[in-house]
């Protein structure tokens, strides 16, 4: 039987951190998925309603890989209240020829934040102003400070605004990443305060109703929301929707299932076949993206299995490079 590798999550930070590799890893999974036939089943969601948790498993094939991954991803989101994490979880990674279990990576979610985070630097990178310079940060978890670092990636970011149901945690994460990124981050006592002014906004909340009000838009804002990925939750005014010049999602068909295009249907205010594009057709030019800098756009991130697959596919290539994690025999 072959080797089995086995990473923790401290290896997994050391072998995958957030940066420019991280962003071209989930670049190139968005193209693949307009590009190349993929098998994506729908997400499988367990609700935990006594404790304010869920656990979903992803999973993506593409043709031609030698492998693919299923991650199964825990949000139990009254965690902090417990001091845990209120996400966790693994991935799998297996052969796509034998279904024989190459790698377990014990991750703890971090993957997931990483290719999370990736994705929202993506969209920003297609979809935003290219001298987008003020961001706003709806959320002060753990998205939250990933977001902002991965935007600092592929946009020239000198300042950042922080909101948060808890005053005191936007004020504690404005204050770490204004010291970590160098830039002015501050913290804001109302949502449309951050968002007044912004380049680009992210949401990066479980909220089950909306925090984004669609009359606070701007000419050239674009807003990733990426908190939407479940039926439940609602961080956008369904009317932004419709008050975009271009929306985009990461799979349409998740979107009009359980993203923010799902509540705009549910509204009536978007038509249940309405089309729209996929942020991969747009990296892969078969779709226009922004095409002036007064546009305002929206990426709605609920997150796909062929994500996962990538990210935990490089995690094993670097840990296999560098000879970083344990191996067994099954």
């Amino acid at each position: 039987m072959p080797l089995i590798k086995i990473l923790a999550e401290r290896e997994l930070r050391q072998s995958v951190p957030l940066d420019q590799a991280a962003v071209q890893c989930v670049e190139d999974a968005f193209h693949s998925l307009a590009t190349k036939t993929v098998a994506m089943p729908p997400i499988l969601r367990l609700d935990i309603k006594d404790h304010r948790g869920e656990v979903d498993v992803k999973t993506a094939y593409v043709q031609g890989l030698d492998a693919f991954a299923v991650k199964i991803s825990p949000g139990f989101f009254d965690n902090p209240k417990l001091g845990l994490p209120s996400t966790n979880g693994l991935m799998v990674l297996l052969s796509s020829k034998t279904g024989l279990l190459q790698a377990l990576l014990l991750d703890n979610g971090y993957l997931t934040n990483v290719r999370t985070a990736a994705a929202g630097a993506v969209a920003a990178k297609y979809l935003a102003r290219k001298d987008a310079s003020v961001a706003a940060i709806l959320g002060a978890g753990i998205q939250a400070r990933l977001q902002l670092q991965a935007l600092t990636l592929v946009r020239p970011i000198r300042q950042a605004r922080i909101w948060a149901r808890s005053t005191a945690k936007a004020e504690d994460l404005a204050r770490e990443l204004s010291e970590e990124l160098g830039i002015p981050v501050n913290a804001c006592a109302d949502p449309m305060e951050a968002v007044a002014g912004s380049d680009i906004v992210v949401t990066t909340t479980p909220a089950d109703q909306p925090i984004l009000s669609s009359s606070w838009l701007e000419p050239g804002q674009h807003i990733t929301a990426m908190g939407s990925d479940a039926e439940h939750k609602n961080e956008l005014d369904p009317n932004a929707i419709v008050q975009a010049d271009l929306y985009v999602a990461d799979s349409l068909k998740q979107t009009r299932a359980l993203g923010e295009l799902h509540h705009a249907i549910s509204a009536a205010i978007v038509a249940a076949d309405a089309s729209f594009p996929e942020l991969g057709e747009i990296i892969a030019g078969r779709i226009v993206g922004r095409s002036n800098d007064r546009q305002i756009t929206i990426a709605d991130l609920t997150g796909t299995g062929i994500q996962d697959t990538a990210i935990a596919s490089l995690a094993l290539e670097r840990a296999e490079a560098t000879g970083t994690g344990s191996s067994f025999e099954s």
